[in-house]
């Protein structure tokens, strides 16, 4: 895994794919029937509201694995708290800041990772209980290898358009000291 815009030729081609994929969550929520916006608001719906694309929020940043995964209880919106396992320690810059962020998994084969993070835009411009991002990496990440997150695919949970959701509070590791204005944002 490699700097910048390696799955995409060029800072043009990764916004188009940005766009579009904007254009598919759009579309779902004004229309599916797993959609989280209630039924009785679906017709009035016309988008989620998202920051602009900043490719200044993709940024490189260097795992370290945990060979042991850490079990992390994360409290809900809703329900009893949920168990994850602590796989990876993503470590980067943003915004002339050297922070991190954890990195889970419910079980240990799964692919996905999640990343759920509270930001200093947290109930003013964005969701005030923090957003996700989820990566799906060709291959198991070991200490030192390089990824790129794109912030600009951040999304709000669920729990945040109906009760109907119970869903996981990042958890304090994962609060970053800066404003992330990227993904999706709370309706002005």
């Amino acid at each position: 895994m490699s700097d910048s815009y390696d799955e995409y030729e060029d800072e043009e081609e990764w916004e188009i794919t940005l766009v579009s994929h904007r254009q598919e969550k759009d579309a779902f929520f004004g229309d599916h029937p797993q959609s989280p916006i209630p039924p009785e608001e679906r017709d009035a719906f016309d988008g989620l509201d998202y920051f602009d694309p900043d490719p200044s929020y993709r940024v490189t940043a260097t795992a370290r694995a945990h060979d042991d995964p850490e079990p992390v209880e994360m409290e809900t919106t809703a329900s009893a708290p949920v168990r994850y396992l602590r796989v990876v320690t993503f470590e980067f810059e943003l915004d002339g800041t050297e922070t991190s962020l954890a990195a889970y998994r419910q079980e240990p084969d799964e692919e996905t990772l999640f990343v759920p993070f509270g930001d200093a835009t947290n109930g003013e411009e964005t969701y005030e209980r923090g957003r996700y991002m989820e990566f799906e990496p060709t291959r198991d990440l070991e200490t030192g290898d390089e990824v790129v997150l794109d912030f600009n695919l951040a999304y709000t949970p669920f729990c945040a358009y109906t009760d109907t959701f119970s869903c996981p509070i990042p958890p304090e590791e994962n609060h970053l000291p800066v404003a992330v204005r990227a993904g999706e944002r709370v309706a002005e």
